[in-house]
């Protein structure tokens, strides 16, 4: 884009450098300068459209990309969450079912004891059963603390899963803007572009209709004097048109 605009002015500087004709507000423009100027700016503008294009072109890539991303990161925290989850469950049952193994055998033994020692007395085997039952209850309790602390860092992970799969669709977002910012200032750099080299072969079309116009004069005046007289001031305003 740097071209372009160094090509604008220096189309600017031939109009503003130009010869002036005297006695008028034209003035004389080297054809082959600003042409060659002109051929410049048309190589150059094809070079900028296309590489806007381009980021239009990699506009629906980039999303797919970053669609698929998203996706792929959706399917993982999904997955993660629900292995997580099951493990957990499974441990907790573990746990639990272990409790129970644990405190039917505390239970069997204690009454097995109290059994044995009934003739020793009941108060001591009330109180092996009190402690086996307490024992139980202590175990039963454990799984069970267990099994929701399992529940709770299951549910954690999921929700930090989540929160990631959160952050890649807020890039996502954040990639359509940037891609849409692109297009439109791509755009307007086109339109700035065309408008001002309309403006531009305006003005040069302009000047040189008036010049036409006074090489015309120029030649009337001159047949009208007849070839072999003086050269008027007219005259050589025309030959300085012509050479």
């Amino acid at each position: 884009m740097y071209r372009v605009f160094e090509t604008l002015d220096a189309l600017v500087t031939v109009v503003e450098e130009a010869r002036g004709v005297p006695m008028t507000s034209t003035c004389v423009i080297p054809r082959g300068e600003l042409l060659d100027l002109l051929d410049d700016l048309r190589e150059a503008l094809p070079g900028e459209l296309d590489d806007a294009q381009d980021v239009l072109d990699h506009r629906e890539d980039v999303l797919t990309r970053a669609e698929q991303r998203a996706g792929e990161l959706t399917d993982r925290a999904q997955e993660k969450a629900e292995s997580a989850v099951t493990d957990a469950r499974a441990e907790a049952e573990r746990l639990v079912e272990q409790a129970g193994v644990q405190a039917e055998e505390l239970v069997s033994r204690a009454r097995h004891e109290a059994e044995c020692a009934i003739a020793d007395g009941r108060a001591e085997s009330q109180e092996l059963l009190d402690r086996a039952r307490a024992e139980a209850e202590r175990l039963a309790q454990a799984g069970r603390e267990s099994f929701e602390k399992s529940v709770a860092d299951g549910r954690a992970e999921q929700a930090r899963l989540v929160a990631q799969t959160e952050l890649v669709r807020a890039a996502n977002l954040e990639s359509g803007r940037i891609i849409d910012v692109a297009d439109r200032e791509a755009r307007r750099l086109r339109s700035e572009c065309d408008e001002y080299i309309e403006a531009s072969l305006a003005d040069f079309e302009e000047t040189l209709a008036r010049t036409l116009q006074i090489v015309q004069r120029g030649r009337g005046q001159r047949s009208q004097s007849g070839r072999q007289g003086p050269i008027n001031g007219h005259d050589r305003i025309g030959a300085d048109l012509l050479d």
